[in-house]
């Protein structure tokens, strides 16, 4: 059950991950550039070259994407059956997160660091352009923030808030997936922390703090109970 006075402390993991992304604006481009030129120089046979200098990160990204979150879920209801009961919480956390993040994309529109020319000599703000975009706009152009990263730390927060015991498992793989969107040049080191915060935040509301906790809590009681 939550507590009956909200914990307002938990935010300030996602103020200081905003706050991270206020500053990571400052080395954007030199990062993004670089891992493009280091992606370039793999040559068409191994487009990235990432990969192997940092050990395949691509194999995290499942963590942070939707069908990771299903087979976290079957997983809960396969190999845990005592506490099915909190799917529904689980589910709400990570993708409610992912969904938070794309409800930004269609605010914010900015090209992502594999859209831009290796020419690009412009600042890191000209890598965003229109509020409110269309929504036929392609994915070069949903950048900011990262859905993936979200999703991960939303997922890696219930599971955190299930089993405890696995909290370095599961930060490390949601840290894992935002290492492989800058890596892959899919996000600037910017999307991936405002993407962390979002995931934070949208736990935070959903395990914490207002009326969703009192409302799983009710809900999962009565499954428990049946």
């Amino acid at each position: 059950m939550p507590n009956a006075r909200p914990d307002y402390w938990r935010f300030l993991l996602p103020a200081v991950l905003m706050l991270a992304a206020l500053a990571a604006f400052g080395v954007d481009l030199p990062v993004a550039m670089q891992l493009k030129r280091w992606n370039v120089e793999a040559g068409p046979g191994c487009s990235r070259t990432i990969a192997a200098k940092l050990g395949y990160p691509d194999m995290f990204e499942l963590f942070g994407h939707g069908l990771g979150v299903v087979v976290a879920l079957l997983m809960l209801h396969q190999l845990d059956p005592a506490r099915r009961w909190a799917m529904p919480r689980v589910a709400a956390c990570a993708l409610g997160a992912g969904a938070a993040a794309d409800l930004l994309k269609l605010i914010i529109a900015r090209n992502r660091p594999y859209d831009l020319p290796s020419t690009f000599g412009g600042s890191v703000w000209a890598t965003f352009s229109q509020w409110f975009p269309p929504l036929c706009n392609s994915s070069g152009l949903q950048g900011f923030p990262s859905a993936h990263t979200a999703t991960a730390v939303g997922l890696a927060a219930a599971l955190i808030w299930l089993y405890p015991q696995g909290r370095f498992l599961f930060t490390l793989l949601a840290i894992l997936v935002a290492c492989q969107r800058i890596a892959s040049t899919a996000h600037f080191p910017s999307d991936v922390l405002i993407g962390a915060a979002l995931g934070c935040l949208v736990s935070t509301f959903v395990l914490y703090v207002g009326r969703l906790p009192v409302w799983f809590s009710r809900w999962e009681s009565r499954w428990r109970s049946e």
